[in-house]
Parts: structure tokens; C-alpha cells; sequence
């Protein structure tokens, strides 16, 4: 297995404090701006949608991974995120992500290994291990036994 893995991003500016983010490895370039707080266009991704994201999005794929690792099937998971942007007397920088993952599962016996499987995947995530604002995890299981369950997602 490689030990090391690159990843090629390319922004251009459109407009003063916008522009587009494209990759040759991905299908869709993504509009941004900086956000209205800063002077930037509302309604548009912006660097710190992107930050928030990326940290969410490691975070589902990480827990999904783990759970067909471990042969442990689930009904559904939603993740809420919310990164908190905070100045300092050296500016601005994110100083925690809180993901509140809803994690539906088939059986009350199986709360407990939910419960270690979403702190395994927050402890996993490589985007989460890599930046210096904190994460924290605030999970909700509930049991929806009539419902098909994801087993391990392929």
C-alpha cells in the first residue's frame, strides 16, 4: 500500500471575493465567494462551507467504512455539523466542528457497538486528525427496527 497520496485542487478568481474550485479528478468544478460576513456573495459555498465539509464528509465516509469493516449494518446516519469561527488576537480560525450524527439502527442490542463505532470514526478521520481546531462528537441512536437496514455499504 502507498504511504503517500496527493490531491490537485485549482481555484480561479471570477469576481472580487469569488471564483471556482475544479479538480481533473472531479466531474463538477463548485462555485464560491467569501461569505457575506466578509463581504462575499450569500447563497454561495464558500472556503468555510468547504472547511466544515470536508470534515463531515470524512466523517460520514469514515464511519461507513468502519461499519463494513466490522459487518455492522445500520438503518441510516445524517450528520449535522456546525465549525465555530472565532477571532483571536491573531485572527480569525475555526476552534471546534461539532458533528451530531443521527444514527438509525435495527436493534436495541446493538446500541452500545453504534455508539463505539461513531467514537472510532471520529478518532479515524484523517481530515479531523489534521486540523488544530477541536471535534467534537454529539451522537443520537435511535432504533427503527421496521425499517431495512444499510447493511455493510459496498
Amino acid at each position: 500500500m502507498e504511504t503517500t497520496h496527493t490531491y490537485e485542487v485549482r481555484a480561479k478568481c471570477t469576481k472580487p471575493r469569488s471564483g471556482v474550485v475544479a479538480s481533473d479528478t472531479v466531474l463538477r468544478p463548485i462555485s464560491f465567494s467569501a461569505p457575506p460576513e466578509f463581504l462575499g456573495e450569500s447563497g454561495v459555498w464558500t472556503p468555510e462551507h468547504f472547511f466544515v465539509a470536508s470534515v463531515v464528509a470524512c466523517y460520514v465516509s469514515t464511519f461507513s467504512g468502519i461499519s463494513q469493516a466490522s459487518k455492522f449494518g445500520f438503518v441510516s446516519l445524517e450528520v449535522d455539523a456546525e465549525g465555530v469561527l472565532e477571532k483571536s488576537q491573531d485572527g480569525w480560525r475555526f476552534t471546534e466542528v461539532k458533528l451530531r450524527p443521527a444514527l438509525k439502527i435495527a436493534r436495541e442490542e446493538d446500541r452500545e457497538r453504534a455508539n463505539h463505532l461513531l467514537e472510532k470514526a471520529e478518532r479515524s478521520c484523517l481530515v479531523a486528525r489534521s486540523i488544530s481546531a477541536g471535534v467534537t462528537l454529539e451522537p443520537a441512536i435511535s432504533v427503527a427496527p421496521e425499517r431495512a437496514v444499510l447493511a455493510t455499504v459496498n
